[in-house]
């Protein structure tokens, strides 16, 4: 009981410091690699996403739990390329709490799509992430290492959630799994909700 209370009253602070909600928000200077690593970090939307789809691809195992990173990141690079570009792209503060609502309910109801179905999914949201890192990239930095930091970053946010979900399968804990998903979908619903 009182860990559900913590984690309720945690949930409820992050909500109120909106400036830690999102990483895009077009505020300060990047410097090249180390602006790209740090970028994922330095926002809940992204930070979230990028776990869940480790949770995720640890839960519906097999090949997904290597080929839902492998495809963000490499669909996240082309998403970057095109931000960086300018190429219009509709809808990517949208995508991006999407992809924290679609993810979360996926993990909370331990749903397995085909594999197909499954990197479709997660690629198409990263292509919304991906365009966020690139189209706040400075122009006067290197875009080649602006990527190649966020990229390594959003591997290793993957890499975490895949050691967390498999820290739950250890300790009996299952159900944290599944309550993770439903905590980040409804991170990702209340701001979809606000916007």
């Amino acid at each position: 009981m009182k860990n559900t209370l913590h984690t309720r009253f945690i949930f409820l602070l992050l909500l109120l410091v909106p400036g830690w909600t999102f990483a895009h928000t077009g505020i300060g200077a990047a410097s090249g690699w180390t602006d790209g690593l740090l970028h994922p970090f330095l926002g809940l939307d992204h930070l979230f996403a990028m776990i869940a789809v480790g949770l995720w691809a640890r839960q519906l195992g097999g090949r997904a739990r290597w080929l839902a990173p492998t495809t963000f990141v490499c669909v996240m690079a082309a998403g970057g390329w095109l931000g960086m570009a300018a190429v219009p792209l509709p809808f990517v503060e949208g995508g991006i709490l999407a992809s924290l609502l679609v993810l979360g309910v996926l993990i909370a109801a331990a749903i397995r799509l085909p594999i197909f179905a499954s990197m479709a999914l997660v690629g198409f949201f990263a292509l919304f992430h991906g365009y966020a890192h690139g189209a706040e990239m400075p122009r006067t930095i290197s875009g080649l290492s602006y990527a190649f930091g966020f990229m390594l970053s959003a591997a290793a946010l993957h890499l975490a959630g895949i050691i967390i979900a498999n820290s739950f399968d250890r300790a009996g804990l299952p159900h944290w799994l599944r309550l993770a998903g439903a905590s980040i979908a409804a991170f990702g619903g209340a701001f979809l909700w606000v916007g």
